[in-house]
């Protein structure tokens, strides 16, 4: 695999990392907040806050990886937008959206969203110890906490006002239901907890952390259909038949990571992990090499997304550090050629397309807006690079 490791390697340095850093605003702070399906910067559109978080984690992780000072200065560049405008004073957490000029637009806390504020915050104080940094991490911790966390069930909350009044789970739902516990949010909850504790560990985290890796084994993970849950209500009932394989490959190797960073030895997890994998890779991945979208009840959505694509590139390079088997060795390198064949944009100034449809061709849809940022496939590129270094 090291022409692949070479190839990945450069993809972030020439085409990933430089696409983004065209986008910092010098005049209003931030990123702009759209790149238009022609390439067009829209220098008037809102900024999204979790589009700066994966942002700000990108450019710090960067920078942590290869130690480029140019990724370090962004990072800083971001950091400052997210403290000054996005990081609510009065009420605390950050904000869902705000206008190019960084004036609240949309002031409803989502805990998906501190999330990545929390996961951006950490990784930020990982390569700067900027105790500023540290303490907001606290803060965003101490919120999904206090605001987020339902000791009932043991199950992390959705969609807050900005004063902190529970509100209807507009943001994360669909397919015709409102989801009062999702799967995307505890992933990714999870996920932010893990690179706090290895920016900051304590044991409060790693108790909180231990009880998300059963949670999602109990309540998310179906042991028998090796899938897990997207959409549930309060009592964790599923409300839709419906299989994300992306998020299910995702969610194999944050499980991983987690259990790894606070060395927690069960059997059952680590079983998980593998089951998830290979389920999908036998269930969803085709033959030309790429992950469809997902499945609800017996509909397939065979669009190829950008994000699904760079976190099976992840989550089987992991299934095959602890398993070897050439299975995963051949998706990966089915999965990087077709990645480079079709989602990758060829065009002058080009990243990534949103997606490919099933007729083989681009979604005309922007390639840089409030969900679609440099974290997926930047974040595939640098895991690449330093687990491939440690081989």
């Amino acid at each position: 695999m090291d022409k692949l490791f070479l190839e990945i390697k450069q993809h972030l340095a020439n085409k990933i990392l430089p696409f983004w850093m065209k986008l910092k605003d010098e005049e209003n702070g931030g990123f702009y907040g759209e790149v238009g399906y022609d390439l067009e910067v829209n220098k008037v559109a809102d900024k999204g806050g979790i589009a700066t978080a994966r942002f700000l984690w990108t450019f710090s992780s960067a920078y942590r990886v290869t130690k480029d000072k140019k990724y370090l200065e962004c990072a800083e560049h971001l950091y400052v937008f997210m403290r000054d405008y996005l990081i609510d004073p009065d009420y605390k957490g950050m904000y869902w959206l705000v206008d190019y000029k960084g004036q609240p637009k949309d002031t409803r806390k989502h805990i998906y969203a501190q999330s990545f504020a929390l996961y951006a915050l950490s990784e930020y104080y990982r390569i700067t110890k900027n105790e500023e940094a540290l303490t907001l991490a606290f803060d965003i911790f101490q919120l999904i906490e206090e605001k987020g966390y339902d000791a009932s069930n043991g199950a992390y909350r959705e969609e807050f006002d900005r004063n902190w009044n529970e509100q209807s789970n507009e943001m994360l739902s669909e397919n015709g239901v409102i989801a009062e516990i999702t799967m995307n949010t505890h992933i990714h909850i999870l996920e932010a907890y893990t690179n706090f504790y290895k920016a900051y560990p304590t044991d409060v985290l790693k108790q909180r952390l231990t009880d998300l890796i059963e949670i999602h084994y109990t309540k998310i993970y179906n042991e028998e259909t090796k899938f897990l849950g997207v959409f549930f209500d309060k009592n964790w009932n599923e409300l839709v038949n419906m299989k994300s394989f992306g998020h299910d490959i995702e969610a194999s190797w944050l499980l991983d990571e987690a259990i790894k960073t606070i060395g927690l030895k069960n059997e059952k997890y680590d079983e998980m992990v593998l089951d998830i994998a290979y389920n999908i890779a036998d269930y969803a991945m085709q033959e030309d090499g790429s992950l469809i979208n997902e499945q609800v009840e017996d509909a397939y959505d065979y669009t190829r997304i950008w994000w699904v694509q760079a976190e099976a590139m992840v989550g089987y390079l992991n299934a095959w550090e602890h398993t070897k088997d050439p299975k995963f060795e051949v998706i990966i390198e089915k999965l990087w050629d077709y990645i480079k064949e079709n989602i990758v944009d060829e065009r002058a100034n080009g990243e990534w397309y949103w997606s490919i449809e099933k007729d083989g061709k681009p979604t005309e849809k922007s390639v840089g807006e409030p969900w679609k940022t440099s974290y997926h496939n930047g974040r595939f590129c640098l895991e690449f690079i330093e687990r491939m270094t440690r081989i």
